[in-house]
């Protein structure tokens, strides 16, 4: 990741929360702690942050505390032909009729172009894929109550009476930080605490991560691996994390990635 990228991820994280120590930098940014300090160092002369022991703290403090994770419109370009597969994949298990949950993230927004011809009933916490499937489509869209987080564009509430409770789908597809033996990881507690009660509304559980999330590592674990019924990636997945799959008996979809070539003679 360029320093510039870097610097962004940082500033949006100090202006959603008063502090942010170095490890969580590390985890969103997958720098290493050398480079972390480095960059906060430098936008500490440049009067943009505040350096502290262990991390750095806002020079003006929000008066809302967000997320912890990377801007939606860092994310939403990386590896985006294997994000366009991988959703591709994911809409060929639909039908219409079909009633489904789609979690907020870069990889399940690019479901919304498939799911243009369909017409289905969508649950999410998305406002990206509320705001293009009421647009571009004939899908019954419905959003749960909560505070919309303008950096990652997803809609979360603490509280129980968000709605989440009166939707039964399908199936549930959703992103993931990271995925590792001990199971599916995130960067902030409120998603996970979203994303939980979600899980237990769909019959079946399908995560959507391209092959650089088997590498990635977070701190919180929103699921064990046997809760998951699939995994959707791309042809980058190593043998060793296809093994782990298959050990904890999740089916294991490889999309393949359509280049400019093969666009072109279709």
């Amino acid at each position: 990741m360029h320093e510039k990228e870097r610097h962004k991820i940082i500033l949006s994280a100090i202006q959603d929360k008063p502090i942010v120590t170095v490890q969580e930098m590390v985890e969103v940014t997958d720098s290493s702690e050398a480079t972390i300090r480095r960059d906060i160092a430098t936008l500490h002369l440049q009067k943009k942050l505040k350096r502290i022991r262990g991390g750095a703290e806002s020079i003006n403090p929000p008066q809302f505390v967000g997320l912890m994770g990377r801007p939606f419109s860092v994310n939403e370009s990386m590896n985006l032909p294997q994000k366009q597969a991988i959703a591709r994949e994911a809409v060929a298990l639909c039908d219409d009729s079909d009633a489904i949950i789609i979690n907020g993230g870069t990889t399940t927004f690019q479901m919304v172009h498939p799911l243009v011809t369909k017409r289905m009933q969508v649950f999410t916490n998305s406002f990206s894929i509320a705001e293009h499937l009421l647009k571009q489509s004939k899908n019954t869209v419905l959003l749960p109550g909560g505070t919309l987080y303008r950096e990652q564009n997803i809609i979360l509430s603490p509280f129980e009476n968000d709605v989440t409770r009166n939707f039964y789908a399908k199936r549930m597809f959703m992103g993931a930080r990271g995925i590792h033996m001990l199971g599916v990881m995130e960067t902030d507690p409120l998603i996970i605490q979203a994303e939980q009660k979600l899980i237990h509304q769909a019959d079946e559980l399908i995560v959507l991560a391209d092959s650089s999330k088997f590498s990635k590592r977070s701190s919180l674990i929103l699921c064990q691996l046997e809760q998951v019924n699939m995994v959707i990636t791309d042809e980058g997945i190593d043998d060793k994390s296809a093994n782990m799959l298959e050990v904890a008996g999740v089916k294991l979809i490889v999309a393949k990635t359509i280049n400019k070539n093969q666009k072109s003679s279709a």
